[in-house]
């Protein structure tokens, strides 16, 4: 019994936070236009960005994807 709840509370925990995590990520609309997705090529080095929940959002706002 033990080990089945020990086991649900951590598969409970382990989804709970990797859904908090990926909701925490924007998806960035560079100042040239692109969007970029979290953990696409240029994510991290993009510093002058528009926030969007997502990739869908940033599209219909005029951005577009990188070419690469």
């Amino acid at each position: 019994m033990f080990m089945k709840s020990t086991t649900i509370l951590l598969l409970s925990t382990i989804f709970i936070s990797t859904s908090v995590f990926s909701q925490s990520e924007p998806v960035k609309l560079s100042k040239s236009g692109i969007c970029h997705k979290p953990g696409s090529t240029y994510y991290q080095q993009t510093k002058n960005f528009t926030p969007f929940k997502t990739l869908d959002e940033c599209l219909k706002s005029g951005g577009r994807l990188p070419k690469k």
